[in-house]
Order: structure tokens, then C-alpha cells, then sequence
């Protein structure tokens, strides 16, 4: 048994069309899987599937919002019609508002909520059902440093993402005893085009990202893609309800005095 191969997996991909979910998706094909990406955006979807395709991946697309269940039971039934069972879901889609929370409107911390919680129940729930009948699956939740820490301004995100932990662990508790793996990644701060304008020398965060993290730098995309292949892969098999931070240490260590 190859432990970390995927040759012949079929794996879904949430928001993978960019940054971090691009990353984690290039290293699932890398070790063999056919890729389905979703996401709400067609023309961003067309391009991350040209990229893809360019680099020698099979990959489709379907354009659907994981919060609305009747288009995700709908697009998920597709899926599989077209593509066959789904061996590996990867809830990555997510979004972020930075607000102060005594002025966050209300409607803002649901949506958040929405997407990156509630969105991954929904795509968990329809996709385990095929997983429990044919008795094999792996499930990875997108997590985060907020599933673990607070912040300012991203208190509706570290509530879905803390809650993201729980989910990870509930239903891989749930679901265990159908030999699928429920298990999450929670990765620490990246060098992405959304961190673009932060990383510049001079600016605080990025002095602050740089001296709080052990490795001393800021993550690359892929080196998230050895832990998505591996809780992808029979490697993991008896891993399950676990988040795997890679952070570069940065959970580790209470951070260096100023001094040092």
C-alpha cells in the first residue's frame, strides 16, 4: 500500500480557486486526485481551472454557495453523477470581515458564521452520506489561529472558526465508527496576495508575525500541501478529530521578549 498516494481519489475542494485552497488542491493532485473545485464566482473559477489544467491536473468546477443546502445538495448529487464517489471533501471556502465587534452589524457576524461554519456542515453532511455507505472517508476542516486564539476585530471569524474545531471533533466522533476521518488544519499566517500589503518592511504586523513565530517568517501556500495529502491519504487512517496547526511554531511559544 502506497500510504500517500491518491491515485484514483476523487477530491472536493471548497473555494478552491485561489490562495490557500489553490495550494492545498495542487499537492492533493500532485499525489494523484482528480479535483471538483466549487466556488460563487465564475470568472475566478474558469481561471483557477485553466491554471489546473495547465499544470496537468483533472479538474471540474461547479458554482454554487455552500450555505445554500438545496443548491449544494443539488451540485453535490451532480458531482457525483458525473465524477463518482467523493473520497475526500476539503471545507476550505471561508470569509473575513475586520470589525471592531461593538460595531459589527449583526448581519455580518450571521454571514460570517454562515460560510465558515454552518457552509462546512452543510457540504459535510450531504458528502458523508455516499462516505458512509461505501464505509471510507476523509473530511479536512479548514481551522485557523482563531480556532485557538482571539484577536481584534475578527470575532465573528474566531467564533466560526472555534466552532469549526468543535464540528471537526463532533462529527469525527460521529462518524468514526464508518471508518471516516474527521480532521482539521489550522494554518498559521501566509505569504498570500491578501497579506500582500502587510508584509512590507516597516510595518508593524509583519515585524509582529515575524518575531511571534519561531521559524521566523511568514508560511508559503505550499507548505501547507504535505499535511492536506497526508490527512488525505491511508496514512492518516487512524487519526481522527484532531487539528493539525501548521504554523510554523507559532502556538508553541508565548513569543520572544523585545529584548532578545
Amino acid at each position: 500500500m502506497q500510504l500517500f498516494s491518491l491515485k484514483g481519489k476523487t477530491a472536493v475542494i471548497t473555494g478552491g480557486t485561489h490562495g490557500l485552497g489553490m495550494a492545498m488542491a495542487e499537492g492533493l493532485a500532485k499525489a494523484g486526485a482528480r479535483l471538483i473545485i466549487t466556488s460563487t464566482t465564475p470568472a475566478k473559477l474558469a481561471d483557477a481551472l485553466a491554471h489546473y489544467k495547465a499544470q496537468g491536473y483533472e479538474a471540474s468546477g461547479y458554482i454554487f454557495d455552500v450555505t445554500d443546502e438545496p443548491a449544494a445538495t443539488v451540485n453535490v448529487a451532480k458531482m457525483e453523477a458525473e465524477h463518482g464517489p467523493i473520497d475526500i471533501l476539503v471545507n476550505n471556502a471561508g470569509i473575513i470581515k475586520r470589525v471592531l465587534a461593538v460595531d459589527m452589524p449583526v448581519e455580518d457576524f450571521r454571514r460570517v458564521i454562515d460560510v465558515d461554519l454552518v457552509g462546512a456542515f452543510i457540504m459535510s453532511r450531504l458528502v458523508a452520506k455516499g462516505m458512509i455507505a461505501r464505509r471510507s472517508g476523509k473530511i479536512i476542516n479548514i481551522c485557523s489561529m482563531m480556532s485557538e486564539l482571539g484577536r481584534t476585530n475578527v470575532t465573528a471569524y474566531a467564533a466560526a472558526k472555534g466552532g469549526l474545531k468543535m464540528l471537526t471533533r463532533n462529527l469525527a466522533t460521529e462518524w468514526a465508527p464508518h471508518n471516516i476521518q474527521v480532521n482539521g488544519i489550522g494554518p498559521g499566517y501566509y505569504a498570500t496576495s491578501q497579506t500582500a500589503p502587510i508584509r512590507v518592511d516597516g510595518n508593524p504586523f509583519n515585524e509582529f508575525i515575524i518575531s511571534r513565530t519561531p521559524a521566523g517568517r511568514w508560511g508559503d501556500p505550499q507548505d501547507l500541501a504535505g499535511t492536506a495529502i497526508f490527512l488525505a491519504s491511508d496514512a492518516s487512517n487512524f487519526i481522527n478529530g484532531q487539528i493539525i496547526y501548521v504554523d510554523g511554531g507559532l502556538l508553541a511559544t508565548i513569543g520572544k521578549p523585545a529584548n532578545e
